[in-house]
């Protein structure tokens, strides 16, 4: 049988990682981690292990505000690929750039946490919640940053209720 889903979110994240320059060519004298703005804007592709039976597959669109700490919104939709749940998750996110100041580049540590709205599709799925969650993690992540606006997001979370994840995303900072 044919997974729609998954071939949809790995064709979103190779579409998103060829705009990606292969060059590291910078304009100007501009200094790494400086941005030109402090507005940012990411859709990436992320497992967590939401599904008894392994881990669930999704996308997410993040919004956020700031430079050397970062105020936003995160939302993202899981599904595993045995049909047992889906999830989707609405977390108000705060990160800090380890290397702090205006940095917007570089090692970061990111605390989620909201609603996670958990739809079983059997009734023997074991889940903490039978419709929702409140979600809360801690994520640790690197953001890449090429030029002054382009960026990739390499990062792994841990939290309730799911138990671990992993993200890749790329994004745009004005």
């Amino acid at each position: 049988m044919i997974k729609w889903g998954f071939i949809f979110q790995t064709s979103v994240l190779i579409i998103l990682l060829s705009a990606v320059p292969l060059s590291g060519q910078e304009k100007e004298t501009e200094t790494p981690g400086k941005a030109a703005g402090a507005l940012w804007i990411s859709p990436g592709a992320e497992t967590a292990l939401y599904s008894p039976s392994g881990a669930a597959y999704g996308a997410g669109l993040t919004l956020a505000y700031g430079r050397g700490a970062s105020l936003g919104l995160k939302t993202a939709y899981y599904s595993d690929l045995e049909n047992l749940i889906r999830v989707l998750e609405f977390n108000l996110l705060l990160r800090f750039y380890i290397e702090g100041g205006a940095s917007s580049s570089g090692p970061f540590i990111q605390f989620l946490g909201g609603p996670a709205l958990i739809f079983k599709l059997e009734s023997s799925t074991a889940l903490p919640a039978g419709w929702g969650a409140i979600s809360g993690g801690l994520c640790l992540g690197w953001r890449f940053l090429f030029g002054k606006t382009l960026f990739i997001e390499p990062s792994i979370r841990g939290g309730y209720p799911y138990l671990a994840g992993a993200g890749l995303s790329a994004g745009l900072q004005f």
